[in-house]
């Protein structure tokens, strides 16, 4: 890999030691167990509701592996919700208490289907407890963190609240070799800022700009120019730049996915290549986040797959 820059070195230590390739999981015929099947089918149904990319590169993998994915993103979509929609401070920190405890306890009461379904897929693939406590942390900062000065800043909650996800996703995919693990962070960081530069007038809405303000003063952009959805040269410069250091990431995180099993390259490629797609859009929607939300849809993520079968079949 190239010379780490500041906040790559930050991240790595916060991932901690890795000092040996993912485990096979634990045997448990789940698809036998009743219980453990409705938990996973509703884990299913979430994800395909809130997310569809992340739904379809999941389809790519092999059964057990697709529906344990999905269990983490249904945890995941979970605690942000509680961040974003529940209103009472004590009853946020509650349930967030709760989903502490379920990552460091792996018990869970058996009417939670979604605690069901993540409980199992934590012990069954030996994921390390303190990536799924850095996620309810990175989903939380946003209680107390609307704004970030630097891209370094940026970087940090863009661990927190994706690369996490990246290194808890490799150990259900599996992967070969340590060395995965920076390739995972940076694939993490490149996922979030996409989500960050598609969401922009939305998250402002909601009082949240996660562009570091660094680079937008800059370019010469006010938080005036942001509430009133300007598309400026000036905004267009600072979109170019961002969409640039981003597809970067992607390019650089690329050769990570050949370190992973070959039955999870697939579906791991498959989602870069799609929120790819999305800075695509963007720039044909001429880098209007204001009033256009950029996407891809059924047909665009299908017609990208053959693309990245032959680039992971050259690689």
């Amino acid at each position: 890999m190239e010379a780490q820059a500041n906040w790559e070195s930050q991240l790595l230590s916060l991932a901690g030691n890795i000092t040996h390739p993912s485990k096979h999981p634990f045997f448990s015929y789940w698809a036998g167990d009743a219980s453990l099947r409705q938990a996973y089918k509703h884990a299913e149904a979430i994800t395909a509701s809130h997310s569809k990319s992340f739904y379809f590169a999941s389809n790519l993998l092999p059964e057990e592996k697709r529906s344990a994915v999905r269990a983490l993103y249904a945890f995941c979509r979970t605690v942000d919700d509680i961040v974003d929609e529940v209103e009472s401070k004590k009853d946020r920190d509650f349930e967030l208490a709760y989903w502490r405890s379920i990552v460091n306890t792996a018990s869970f009461s058996t009417d939670d289907l979604v605690a069901t379904a993540w409980a199992d897929t934590l012990v069954r693939y030996h994921i390390p407890r303190h990536y799924a406590l850095q996620l309810i942390d990175g989903v939380a900062r946003d209680l107390v963190q609307n704004r970030y000065q630097t891209f370094d800043d940026l970087a940090t909650y863009c661990y927190g609240v994706a690369s996490t996800v990246g290194l808890m996703s490799m150990y259900i995919v599996g992967f070969k070799d340590k060395d995965a693990v920076p390739y995972a962070i940076k694939l993490g960081v490149a996922l979030q800022m996409t989500n960050i530069l598609r969401d922009v007038g939305e998250d402002f809405r909601n009082g949240r700009l996660y562009l570091p303000r660094e680079e937008l003063v800059t370019y010469g952009i006010r938080e005036e120019d942001i509430a009133e959805g300007r598309v400026t040269d000036n905004w267009r410069q600072f979109m170019r730049f961002q969409i640039d250091r981003t597809r970067q990431l992607y390019a650089e995180s690329w050769q990570g996915i050949k370190l992973l099993e070959r039955e999870g390259q697939l579906a791991i490629g498959a989602a870069s290549i799609f929120y790819q797609g999305i800075l695509d859009v963007i720039e044909k929607n001429d880098y209007d986040v204001f009033s256009r939300r950029a996407s891809l849809g059924a047909l665009g993520k299908l017609a990208k797959i053959p693309a990245v079968w032959l680039k992971l079949r050259t690689m």
